[in-house]
């Protein structure tokens, strides 16, 4: 925890380490000759059961046997998209990329055509990697029509058929000299606010910040890490997985994210942290109340991606017996930008998302001005420092508008620090809802209304009106065989908030629509209300 006094909203940089220039197939080599025969990749299957297992001598010799096949297709430099979910082959893939200096593009396997071939044209793909189907969705169908009018698509492999994922060309073999500055993957935004742009990612970025977040949870020797997330989002690909090689533990990789098989993995695999959306521990909650499960090896848990209501901080400690983080960041910073530290008090878990991550600057700053704010004021909050993505893949435009002259990124998130360097968010920029003239941001009236017994779920949007401009909507999703009662929620809001701020249209939801890595679309639940596809109680 650093010693902070600080006289405005700006962390300068903590160098309580180095940033090293290191490369995602550089590590795995490095680690791979002092850990030979040590537990690297544990698979679980969609039933839930174990499947395959890999030492990390074992994992770089198939992935530098795929790195061989790929140089003798493919060129330094060139993009291929990976259209998958959770698999060992997704693994061996990013690992061989690296080795081979190619630029893994990454694709949400809930991708549709349209959304498909948007990721690779954009990107400029030369090759798509991916399974035949994904729950139901019919992959190599979609495959065939997204790809089969895109002149650079040379190659559509099957990632479950070695033959083909193996197959070398006729290129000479050649394993490039990969820099820690070069392009390592392309990940395109969540799309909580509109289309997605793509985020090109470095080796040293992705790499480094794995690590320091392994260092920030303490993750001690004896670390079984469990990774339910999205391979195709950094907390999957980056956190989960480069950070795990950079200790050298055990990585249990699920196929598929089911709380059941995550309970009983714990039980079998001794699993000891993992990262989790808030949206998986709710449901992980769910099947604690009726099943009972043996969960003491676990450490610690970490939540983030969307907002962390402090009764699910409070009952995930309860009912797993382990400790809690809360991380912030984004796809733009590889990702995170601040990290609890453990043994934190009950008020700073639940109402602030932590210190920045060491060397990393973080400041608040005015939307209006650019200037830093004064502690305690609302602002932007801004990053600065070696996370930062490289570009907006071909989008010098987007670039710009996000990263300014003097090298801040903006986030587009509102927030406020205090002395010791602690962030809370506050709202989103663009989710700012302006009613009559007045801003109000669905964070602070979110954080309200979650505290109330009935809700699991809430998302705070502005509706479009006549007369006010905008109006304040509740969605919420309410805890089991519980309905929404507006009365009393309205009562609840009045408790704690200005008249003002209290929601005039509430609307209960069974689920919410929700991005490939678990946030809320709030752009989604306004337009389907327009629509007509919501009705108010």
């Amino acid at each position: 925890m650093y010693t902070l006094a600080l006289t405005e909203s700006y962390v300068p940089a903590q160098e309580t380490t180095d940033i090293r220039d290191t490369t995602v197939g550089g590590l795995l080599r490095d680690v791979a000759a002092s850990h030979t025969d040590s537990p690297a990749l544990t698979e679980t299957k969609f039933d839930g059961e174990a499947g395959r297992r890999w030492t990390y001598g074992a994992l770089l010799a198939d992935a530098e046997r795929l790195a061989r096949a790929l140089s003798t297709r493919f060129s330094p430099g060139e993009r291929i998209c990976v259209w998958s979910p959770n698999t060992p082959e997704w693994v061996l893939l990013e690992y061989a990329c690296g080795l081979a200096g190619l630029v893994l593009v990454t694709a949400n396997p809930a991708y549709q055509a349209k959304e498909l071939a948007y990721v690779l044209e954009q990107s400029q793909s030369v090759a798509l990697f991916l399974v035949e189907s994904y729950r139901g969705n019919p992959m190599a169908e979609i495959a065939a029509e997204a790809a089969g009018s895109k002149p650079l698509i040379r190659a559509v492999i099957d990632m479950d058929d070695h033959t083909a994922l193996f197959r070398r060309g006729d290129h000479p073999e050649n394993l490039p000299e990969v820099g820690a500055n070069d392009a390592a993957q392309i990940q395109y935004t969540s799309g909580t606010t509109g289309f997605p742009k793509g985020a090109v990612l470095s080796h040293r970025a992705l790499t480094n910040n794995a690590r320091l977040f392994f260092d920030r949870f303490e993750a001690p020797k004896r670390t079984v890490f469990a990774n339910f997330m999205p391979m195709f989002h950094t907390s999957g690909c980056g956190m989960a997985t480069l950070g795990s090689l950079q200790r050298a533990t055990p990585m249990v990789l699920f196929n598929v994210f089911d709380p059941v098989a995550v309970l009983r993995s714990i039980e079998r695999e001794r699993i000891t942290s993992f990262t989790a959306v808030p949206t998986m521990l709710v449901a992980m909650l769910d099947v604690l109340r009726v099943q009972s499960f043996d969960l003491s090896s676990m450490q610690v848990v970490i939540s983030g991606g969307s907002m962390v209501p402090p009764e699910l901080v409070r009952n995930v400690t309860d009912a797993m017996g382990c400790e809690f983080q809360i991380v912030y960041g984004q796809t733009e910073t590889a990702p995170l930008i601040t990290q609890h530290h453990l043994g934190e008090t009950e008020d700073d878990l639940c109402n602030t998302i932590g210190q920045p991550m060491p060397c990393t600057e973080v400041s608040v700053r005015s939307v209006d001005h650019n200037a830093v704010v004064p502690l305690g004021e609302q602002g932007e909050i801004c990053v600065r420092g070696y996370c930062l993505m490289l570009e907006y893949n071909d989008n010098p435009e987007a670039t710009a508008a996000t990263i300014d002259s003097d090298g801040w990124l903006h986030t587009g998130d509102l927030g406020r620090m205090d002395g010791r360097g602690y962030l809370a968010i506050t709202g989103r920029v663009k989710e700012m809802i302006i009613r009559g003239g007045e801003n109000h941001f669905p964070a602070e009236i979110e954080n309200v209304l979650l505290e109330h017994p009935s809700l699991s779920e809430v998302a705070i949007v502005g509706l479009p009106d006549p007369k006010w401009g905008e109006i304040i909507a509740c969605f919420a999703r309410p805890e089991s065989g519980q309905h929404i009662e507006p009365d009393a929620l309205k009562s609840h809001c009045r408790k704690y908030l200005s008249p003002q701020k209290t929601p005039t249209v509430w609307c209960q939801v069974a689920e919410f629509p929700l991005t490939g890595s678990g946030k809320i679309q709030k752009f989604a639940l306004r337009d389907r209300y327009v629509d007509g596809g919501y009705q108010p109680l």
